[in-house]
């Protein structure tokens, strides 16, 4: 079993109701389960109008390999109604995958870690919340030492716990 982190966000709807039914979605997968869940977060969107995001980030134990839960990570999204063509823009989901244990590579179609985690507070934030020990593999700094090395902004308060 490995140790993943996602990223979660939403910003239509119901936000709240569409991660917790994302949460138990991946909880579902196959040959994984969801461990821990951080606090929810309101966000303003980066680099794009539209409305606040509601983020969280989850860990899971896995037995898929990157690949595989990304792939299954992305049904999720087009089964919550998420269209896959295009980047940015107002969705319903949105699910990143973060890590994947300690794994650090480019291929077509993922990088991980996830390349702009170290740049996205509404990422950094519920890490450090959830594991502030987590290593970044390519830097070699700890969550906590990454969120530190951030400005604080008022774009990333703190918006509750989830009950699933």
């Amino acid at each position: 079993m490995t140790r993943a982190f996602i990223g979660l966000g939403s910003n239509l709807g119901d936000r709240r109701e569409f991660l917790r039914q994302a949460l138990l979605e991946i909880d579902a997968l196959p040959g994984t389960e969801l461990v821990q869940v951080s606090s929810f977060y309101d966000t303003a969107p980066v680099g794009e109008p539209g409305p606040n995001y509601l983020n969280a980030v989850a860990t899971v134990s896995t037995e898929l390999d990157p690949e595989q839960l990304l792939w299954n990570l992305q049904l999720v999204e087009g089964r919550m109604g998420r269209p896959r063509a295009g980047r940015g823009g107002p969705r319903v989901i949105d699910l990143d995958l973060l890590f994947h244990g300690t794994a650090a590579f480019r291929r077509p179609g993922l990088q991980l870690p996830h390349p702009r985690f170290r740049e996205r507070l509404f990422v950094l934030v519920p890490m450090a919340e959830l594991c502030p020990e987590w290593t970044d593999p390519v830097t070699g700094l700890r969550m906590d030492q990454l969120l530190r090395r951030r400005k604080p902004e008022d774009s990333v308060r703190w918006a509750g716990r989830i009950k699933l």
